[in-house]
């Protein structure tokens, strides 16, 4: 059984130890299931939780759960191999465009997650393009392996040809459809089955690769190291000199490729049968990036109008961007916020920089979905909710006031459709008001 982590055990993790990152994809593309299933194998819930069953820790609202889709993007954090996981669960519709943008905005990597039998889908495309505007470096998951119909190298053309990527293909499917058993990992050169625990928390490794994917594991690992040692100069001369290239060396120059926007690393497997999940887990600590690998953030300084620059570590002076808004029916509202520099402890005054207003963070939240924890400090590069603050909205920059910035702003799409609605009776009249303030 997995091990249940105590988030606060160990949450001042050193920066590198941090990873922000989105789950994006199209609907129904198993977004959701793949979460949770991070969450069970993280340790972070003792049950896996089911759409189909209503019981999923992201989708809590009960309109989500009616539905089985996702309309807010919860954020959830928990622990894999001693680093600590930033989660966001983004939707796919496309009706919730908003709600991804302002949720990419804030993250430092992303997890795409196609259907292995639709492939790219149209809404997979709006969210490259999104994630691609805030340079959002990312890892694929081909899912839903056991699909009839399920096809892992013509998705992965298809993310090659209609979304202009460079994708590192890093494992050869095992069986497909039904037959789905597990993956051969190409930078390891082993097998691993998902064949024998039904909730997938045990797997087999072993050296011994089947006979009939001999030839294909082979050429694609060849084809592998090609694309990692093109992105370095130092590989690269090894390469052509076919020298033994180390698997660190592999992983250390895949990182920085992955992080330069230069390849995309692609994992399969099927999170609704749990298999393979485990490996994508392993990507997001290897390759995607820390706030450390980012290194900075860039705005505005309100006072002069010149760039100003915030480096990304607790000792900075502090900066945060405002991405999301949500009433709470126990704390009101509540104010979740990107911490990029420095750090905030609860009962102090934050600095709106955009209505150059001081506000009082009375109350400092880890939030899991929709479960919460208070918390005294929040520093770089974590993700928080804040109660306290009344005027900030989303894009709100939140500073210190004797050195404020103001952080790119979170610009939406323009809308589509328009509708006006109007209170009935003048005692409406009021109450309407006062909400939509």
């Amino acid at each position: 059984m997995a091990q249940q982590h105590v988030v606060t055990k160990n949450r001042n993790v050193s920066l590198d130890k941090i990873r922000n990152v989105g789950i994006i994809a199209h609907i129904d593309s198993g977004k959701t299931t793949t979460t949770e299933r991070f969450l069970f194998y993280t340790g972070r819930t003792y049950k896996i939780g089911d759409i189909d069953e209503g019981d999923t820790q992201m989708d809590w609202m009960p309109q989500e759960r009616e539905r089985g889709i996702t309309i807010m993007s919860a954020a959830t954090t928990t622990f894999w191999k001693d680093t600590r996981i930033n989660i966001i669960d983004t939707p796919g519709h496309v009706d919730f465009t908003a709600e991804v943008e302002r949720s990419l905005r804030v993250l430092d990597g992303g997890v795409v997650i196609f259907d292995a039998e639709e492939g790219v889908q149209s809404q997979s495309e709006t969210v490259w393009r999104q994630a691609d505007k805030y340079k959002v470096p990312r890892i694929c998951f081909i899912n839903k392996m056991d699909k009839l119909g399920a096809d892992f190298d013509a998705t992965v053309k298809e993310i090659q040809d209609r979304l202009g990527a460079h994708p590192a293909v890093m494992v050869v499917p095992i069986g497909k459809e039904q037959e789905f058993k597990g993956i051969v990992d190409l930078l390891e050169m082993k097998a691993k089955y998902w064949d024998t625990d039904p909730q997938g928390i045990k797997f087999t490794v072993t050296d011994t690769i089947p006979e009939d994917l001999k030839k294909q594991v082979s050429e694609a690992r060849n084809k592998l190291v090609e694309k990692i040692a093109e992105t370095d100069d130092k590989l690269l001369d090894k390469y052509l000199n076919n020298q033994e290239i180390a698997l660190d060396e592999l992983k250390t120059s895949l990182r920085k490729a992955v992080i330069a926007y230069k390849l995309i690393p692609v994992y399969c497997g099927t999170s609704l049968r749990n298999k393979a999940v485990q490996p994508v887990l392993d990507a997001v600590v290897d390759y995607l990036p820390s706030p450390m690998d980012l290194k900075e953030i860039k705005g505005i300084d309100p006072r002069t109008n010149e760039e100003a620059v915030r480096q990304l570590t607790p000792e900075e002076k502090f900066s945060a961007l405002a991405f999301k808004i949500q009433l709470d029916p126990h704390v009101g509202k509540l104010t979740y916020a990107r911490i990029y520099s420095g750090v905030l402890e609860s009962g102090s005054y934050v600095y709106n920089v955009n209505h150059g207003k001081q506000e009082r963070v009375s109350r400092i939240l880890l939030m899991h979905a929709n479960n919460r924890e208070e918390i005294d400090k929040a520093y770089a590069g974590e993700i928080v909710a804040l109660v306290g603050p009344k005027e900030s909205k989303t894009g709100d920059t939140l500073a210190d006031q004797n050195n404020p910035i103001i952080l790119e702003q979170i610009n939406f799409p323009e809308p589509v459709i328009s509708l006006a609605i109007e209170p009935k009776t003048k005692a409406d009249q009021e109450k309407l008001s006062y909400s939509l303030q």
